[in-house]
This record gives C-alpha cells, sequence and structure tokens, in this order.
C-alpha cells in the first residue's frame, strides 16, 4: 500500500511538471467529439476566397510554314513564305499580397506572355503588369491596373509549420472555377521536385491539379503558408503529391518588388557545395547525412573571410538545422541581404561557428553580354562573362569563370544544335575562348564549314562537332 501511494505520489509529481509544456502543446489538438467532427471550414473559405485570383496569361507565337523551303511551293509563292501567327493562352491562379493590388504566381504561368489578366473570385476582370519574375525560383509578382483597394492574405510564417497540419489549397485546377481542396503538411524540406534551381519545397496531400499553380496553400487561420507550384503525377491529375513554395520565400520576394528591384538577388557566399553521404558523415562523427558539405571556397569570398574551410560540412543556419544544400541557400536567402548569419560547421575535430555576411554577389568582371550573329551554328546564343554576380544569378558554382550562355533565342541555329543555357564555352577550333568578345573575334575568323567546340556542362566537358 505505502509502495502504491509513493508511486501515485510521484505520478503526480511528474505530471505536475509536465503540465505546462502540455498546455503549450495544447494549440494544437485532435477532435474530441463528434460535434467537432462536424465542424466545417466554410467561414475560413468565405473570409479568404476573395484573395485568390485566377491568371490569364497570352502570347502570340510564330508557326512555321510547313511549306517553307519546299522548290515547287516557292515556285508559285516566293522564296519567303509567312509564318503564321497562333494565339496560345495558360491559365493559373495567384494570390493578392497586397492592398495596393500586387499578386503572386509562378512564374511558368506567366512565362514569355504577351498581355495577363487577373480575375476575381467575383467575376471582375482587369489587366496588369509583371513587375518581378525569377525563373529559377518559379515565382512572379504582378501589379493590378486599377485603383482600389483589394482584398489580401496575410503571409505566415512558414518555419512553424509542421508535418501533420491541416491545410487548404485554394485555385483554379482544369479551369473549372475556383476551387477548394482540404488535406495536411505531408513532408517538409522536399528538394529535386522541379527542374528549376530551387529546391525547398512544403509537401502537401491536398489536391492540386493544373490550373492551382501559383495559388494559395492556407493553414487553419486563413494566412498563407506557401503558393502551389508542383504535382507528382503520370496522368497529370492530383495523385496527393504537391509542392508549394514557402511563405518566407514568399515574403522575402515580395518585399524585393515592393523595394522597386528589377531582379531577384540572393545572398552571396563564395562557397561550392554537395549533400552530405553516409560515408561523410561517418568520418565526421555526424549521426545523420545531412547538412552541405563544403566542397570550395573563393578566394576573398564572404565564406572565405568568414573561415568556412573545404571539407566541412554547415548543419545550421542561425540555429535551425539544414538537410542539404537547396535548404542551406533557402535558409540564407529568407535570413535576407545585409544581415549577417551564424553558420553551425562540423569537422572531423568537432563542432564549431562562424558568422558570415549576407550580401549581394560582386560584378568583379563585366559581364559585357552579346548576341551572336551570322550564318554558323552560334547564332541565337546570348553569351556572357562570368563573374560571382552572373555565377549567383544563374545558379552555377561560385568558382566559376570564362563565357556562359545565358540566354538562347526560340528557333534559332544555336537552339537547333542543342546549346543549353548555363553552358560553359571553353574552346572553340582550339583557341581558348575567355571573353565574350573572344568568341565573337574566333567566329569571325573561324572556317564557316567546320567547327569544334569544348563546353562545361553540369560540371562534365562535352566536344562537339559542327558541320
Amino acid at each position: 500500500m505505502l509502495t502504491m501511494q509513493k508511486c501515485v505520489s510521484t505520478g503526480l509529481l511528474a505530471l505536475s511538471l509536465l503540465l505546462p509544456v502540455a498546455a503549450q502543446a495544447q494549440e494544437k489538438t485532435l477532435p474530441q467529439s463528434r460535434e467537432q467532427m462536424q465542424l466545417s471550414f466554410a467561414p475560413l473559405v468565405k473570409q479568404t476566397s476573395g484573395a485568390v485570383v485566377n491568371v490569364y496569361a497570352e502570347r502570340l507565337a510564330q508557326r512555321r510554314n510547313p511549306f517553307a523551303g519546299d522548290p515547287f511551293f516557292e515556285q508559285f509563292f516566293g522564296q519567303r513564305m509567312p509564318n503564321r501567327s497562333e494565339k496560345q493562352s495558360s491559365l493559373g491562379s495567384g494570390v493578392i499580397l497586397s492592398d495596393k493590388g500586387l499578386v503572386v504566381t509562378n512564374n511558368h504561368v506567366i512565362q514569355g506572355a504577351d498581355d495577363i489578366k487577373i480575375a476575381l473570385a467575383d467575376g471582375r476582370e482587369y489587366p496588369c503588369e509583371v513587375i518581378l519574375k525569377d525563373e529559377s525560383m518559379d515565382l512572379a509578382v504582378l501589379r493590378i491596373k486599377a485603383k482600389e483597394s483589394f482584398p489580401v492574405l496575410k503571409i505566415a510564417n512558414s518555419d512553424a509549420v509542421e508535418v501533420g497540419d491541416l491545410v487548404l489549397a485554394i485555385g483554379n485546377p482544369f479551369g473549372v472555377g475556383q476551387t477548394v481542396t482540404s488535406g495536411i503538411v505531408s513532408g517538409l524540406a522536399r528538394n529535386q521536385v522541379t527542374n528549376g534551381d530551387f529546391g525547398f519545397f512544403i509537401q502537401t496531400d491536398a489536391s492540386i491539379n493544373p490550373g492551382n499553380s501559383g495559388g494559395a496553400l492556407m493553414n487553419t487561420n486563413g494566412e498563407l503558408i506557401g503558393i502551389n507550384t508542383a504535382i507528382f503525377s503520370r496522368g497529370g491529375g492530383s495523385n496527393g503529391v504537391g509542392f508549394a513554395i514557402p511563405g518566407n520565400l514568399v515574403n522575402v520576394f515580395l518585399k524585393a518588388a515592393e523595394e522597386g528591384k528589377s531582379t531577384f538577388e540572393r545572398p552571396y557566399v563564395g562557397a561550392t557545395f554537395m549533400p552530405v553521404t553516409s560515408e561523410v558523415a561517418e568520418a565526421l562523427g555526424l549521426k545523420m547525412a545531412r547538412g552541405a558539405l563544403v566542397t570550395a571556397v573563393v578566394d576573398g569570398s564572404p565564406a572565405d573571410k568568414g573561415g568556412l574551410k573545404p571539407g566541412e560540412v554547415i548543419t545550421a543556419v542561425n540555429g535551425i538545422a539544414i538537410e542539404h544544400p537547396d535548404a542551406l541557400g533557402y535558409r540564407l536567402t529568407t535570413a535576407g541581404l545585409g544581415k549577417s548569419a551564424e553558420l553551425t560547421v562540423a569537422q572531423s575535430s568537432g563542432e564549431r561557428k562562424l558568422t558570415i555576411a549576407l550580401n549581394t554577389a560582386p560584378e568583379t568582371t563585366p559581364r559585357d553580354e552579346r548576341l551572336i550573329e551570322g550564318r554558323n551554328p552560334f547564332a541565337g546564343l546570348r553569351v556572357a562573362n562570368l563573374s560571382p554576380k552572373l555565377a549567383t544569378e544563374l545558379q552555377l558554382g561560385a568558382d566559376k569563370t570564362g563565357v556562359v550562355v545565358a540566354d538562347i533565342a526560340r528557333n534559332s541555329p544555336a537552339a537547333r544544335v542543342g546549346f543549353q543555357q548555363k553552358d560553359i564555352i571553353i574552346s572553340l577550333n582550339g583557341d581558348p575562348v575567355k571573353t565574350s568578345k573572344d568568341l565573337e573575334t574566333i567566329l569571325k575568323d573561324s572556317d564557316p564549314g567546320f567547327w569544334r567546340l569544348e563546353v562545361e556542362r553540369d560540371g562534365q566537358r562535352i566536344r562537339q562537332f559542327f558541320r
């Protein structure tokens, strides 16, 4: 009996010690009754749906005449057979995040558009303009051309989101009209989701389909926690695996647009990274294969000045754990330019902390962009000299130098022979290419019937021959 009383007393003491912690944990609770199971999201949808809009993007595309180059048809219609213009349209969603009419959507929704319109949930339509976009982030900010106040969604702290949280997705799937779906957060810090360079997504099982892109992923407080962006699907429909760009990144991007910036700049670290393998983790005594392994550090860069060394692993930024190199980029970007970040670094001798400044990358070499023209396989290339600034914009390694393919004109000779954006041109016909002017000069002085090219693509050297 005494033993039982002692156990009861001990249990009550332990319970009393845990009560404050338990009280804090009760902010998120499970349904406790049949009445709670019958609760509805309808009041929340009525409160927030007005801030989610449809985005209509149209562009005129030139379709090549199928008879162009045919001697028989050209004999009757002349050497220059006109191409046909056709109107192409795309449909997506967007979220109003400023009462002055600033709308955030995905960049791929408005990519290449000549005309963009916004349709509100009540049917009103407005023209709009693009004020900031970034292909690698897949984000764009539009401004509605109207002098009136609009309903907005508040952006939540997406770092507070946890796996298992209830969420709502609002958008216009398949163009059927505004649609609301519900689900939970299925995962965090997901990368290798899209073909872009950004890799830090919230995963949800709330149904997301084509047309939902750019729409809102909300918490049960009616706050934006993410912009719906991608789905994993073989058939084109939702299979319960959708992804959203976190609200904290959306907030930083929106502030850049409000400040009038024409491009979105990320902090320059001056180091290159790779994922941590199980072998590296074991060698450094890490409990898990997580973090960003430093492979190279640029002399004089913020990483170099902060004391970062190759072979070390960054495991946390400002006390927040880092899952992979993409997560490192996300944490530094959302920390903000002009500030500093405390890095937790692991090495074989133990763990240490260091601080680096978060500033924009310098343009130590003028980019000197040039559009290659003429009768050659390179026509249509826009090339530029690499610098830390341009390398950061293109998400290339911080130590890369030389001449890079910044852009390729659609349907140009360069596009047809297989050039890709971010190709680094090393040599042409045996001559090294160190500047964009070098490339232009070599093209003028070379035999136009034969070309020997060496490029670096995705870290590998490729040799190509053109006739």
